[in-house]
């Protein structure tokens, strides 16, 4: 790097070469702090020379990304990983590599997922957006995905309301239609859980729109809990969120569906000729007397 009277510019070619050697013989010492500094050197030679294939830390050359991945976590250091790591998809999205920036976010949304699920969110936002971009839409929705699971599990409900909404129109727009009735399951949920039941209301009936929705399992469970919902009827909202179609989705949606608890106390409405039923036995409880409403019910007295 060293300029002179017949050196006017510095060779940052070699000295990156040099560089990733030292980075090496440091992690194979384990001296992983030197490590980490001759890799963001070397970044910086590459960088100068314009030269982005080899980029910081060497987090994307599978030979150096796990044992530095490892590294960095014991060291607690993982923000300032995935600091590097957005940088690095910065310099993949300028060298005109964008499905490799999209693959670096991801990764480090992996990286830092268990530690700070509100900063892999916005990586994993940031991966579908490049996705997205380059029409790679089932990448995309695979983020996307993964970001509205981390908002449910946060109880970032209102954000996963939109991300979910997001999902759906991009599995509308590739004519994945069943996938867009589970979309709809989970909005709902949320809505629900977001003690928004007319947002719920307006998603199914919105979906009604999409193929095959009407009169599909789906569409009959999802109206069947509205219903219960609306009629406080806590019995009916559990007996439909415990029906196989809620019981095998993601985790986090099925969660939502078995923690779901009606407004009210979720006391289902009886009328009076319902309690008086009970109380005499069942000989009496089926007759057509019983059905209908009647004033004297009680008796005269």
């Amino acid at each position: 790097l060293k300029t002179g009277f017949l050196k006017w510019k510095p060779d940052y070619d070699s000295a990156a070469t040099e560089y990733g050697k030292a980075a090496v013989a440091f992690k194979n010492a384990k001296q992983f702090d030197q490590a980490r500094e001759a890799c963001l050197r070397e970044a910086e030679a590459h960088e100068n020379n314009k030269a982005y294939l080899f980029i910081d830390c060497s987090f994307f050359q599978e030979a150096d990304y796990i044992p530095l991945a490892v590294a960095l976590q014991e060291m607690q250091r993982l923000p300032e990983a995935v600091q590097l790591i957005e940088k690095a998809s910065m310099m993949y999205l300028e060298n005109g590599t964008p499905d490799t920036a999209a693959i670096a976010l991801e990764r480090a949304g992996k990286l830092i997922e268990n530690v700070s699920p509100e900063k892999a969110v916005q990586l994993y936002q940031q991966a579908a957006s490049v996705f997205e971009n380059e029409e790679r839409l089932r990448q995309a929705l695979e983020m996307l995905g993964k970001a509205s699971r981390l908002l449910v599990r946060g109880r970032r409900l209102d954000e996963a309301a939109l991300s979910l909404q997001k999902e759906k129109s991009i599995y509308k727009e590739i004519e994945n239609y069943p996938t867009c009735y589970k979309k709809t399951i989970a909005q709902v949920l949320v809505h629900l859980h977001r003690n928004d039941y007319v947002a719920a209301e307006r998603c199914v009936r919105e979906s009604y729109s999409i193929p095959g929705f009407n009169g599909s399992e789906d569409c009959a469970a999802l109206e069947q809990l509205l219903e219960g919902y609306d009629q406080q009827d806590q019995d009916q909202v559990s007996e439909v969120c415990n029906l196989p179609l809620f019981k095998y989705m993601d985790n986090d949606y099925a969660k939502l569906g078995l923690t779901l608890v009606v407004p009210g106390g979720g006391i289902k409405k009886k009328s009076p000729n319902a309690a008086q039923d009970k109380a005499r036995g069942p000989a009496t409880a089926g007759s057509h007397a019983d059905e209908e409403e009647d004033e004297y019910s009680g008796g005269l007295c």
